[in-house]
């Protein structure tokens, strides 16, 4: 196993359980528990961990930015859940957005399965190469700079081609979701493409988990006077639903 992948699945480890110790990943991976704090050095140096007596806890400020592939098998079963809603809400022969999410690409996975001629409009390095033997779907990419990490295009050039066209359906996710603060994302160039997708459709969808609602990242994408429904995959509390219910935001969770 290269080291990259170890310390991707370190990350994941993190992720669910919080916590992690230097005896027992080497053990699990039957490598020296010097190779694991230098593991763990690396990625205290890249902001995803805080080291602590023999082991590490996850850092969980909200502008930090977890590698694309640690927050693709992150909640797996609620973007599952998000993707199904979505699915039954789309028809044949949309137009669509999506945005460079690891909720997206679920997205994009359930309605490959079974919906026809449809366009996607994306900047997911992801989506695209999933999409790519889609039959009878048009799939464009916005192009833009590449962002290490994050397997999305960004920037002014992002823009610009979302600038061009219309859509039936804008879906996009985001970090963090507060009643105060609104929607928010931990990256400016992601954020501001996103603004961008959604002012480019009159219905306007930010599929999100619970576990983002009343955290607040780096950078504002929108309130909820820019959005036209949530797809969460659990029944938000009634302080959420009372605010929705303000904005006359529709809010659409699986049903028990």
């Amino acid at each position: 196993m290269l080291a990259i992948e170890r310390r991707n699945e370190i990350l994941e480890k993190l992720q669910k359980e919080k916590r992690v110790v230097v005896s027992e990943l080497s053990k699990a991976y039957g490598v020296t528990e010097e190779t694991i704090r230098r593991d763990l050095e690396k990625l205290e140096k890249d902001g995803y961990v805080i080291k602590s007596y023999g082991g590490a806890v996850l850092n969980e400020n909200m502008n930090i930015d977890m590698p694309f592939n640690v927050r693709k098998n992150t909640n797996v079963v609620g973007k599952q859940k998000i993707a199904e809603l979505v699915n039954s809400m789309v028809k044949d022969g949309e137009r669509l957005i999506l945005d460079a999410s690891s909720t997206a690409v679920f997205i994009a996975k359930r309605l490959k399965e079974e919906k026809r001629n449809l366009t996607i409009i994306t900047n997911s390095i992801e989506i695209i190469i999933e999409l790519f033997d889609a039959q009878d779907w048009q799939v464009l990419s916005t192009g833009g700079l590449a962002m290490e990490g994050s397997l999305a295009l960004v920037g002014p050039q992002t823009d610009q081609m979302l600038s061009s066209y219309y859509v039936d359906k804008a879906i996009i996710s985001c970090k963090g979701f507060d009643m105060e603060n609104g929607i928010t994302d931990s990256n400016e160039l992601h954020a501001r493409n996103k603004k961008t997708m959604l002012e480019r459709s009159g219905c306007r969808i930010l599929a999100v988990d619970s576990s983002k609602l009343g955290y607040t990242a780096f950078t504002n994408i929108g309130g909820l006077e820019n959005i036209s429904m949530i797809i969460t995959d659990e029944k938000p509390e009634e302080k959420w639903l009372q605010l929705f219910e303000r904005y006359h935001v529709e809010c659409v969770w699986p049903e028990e």
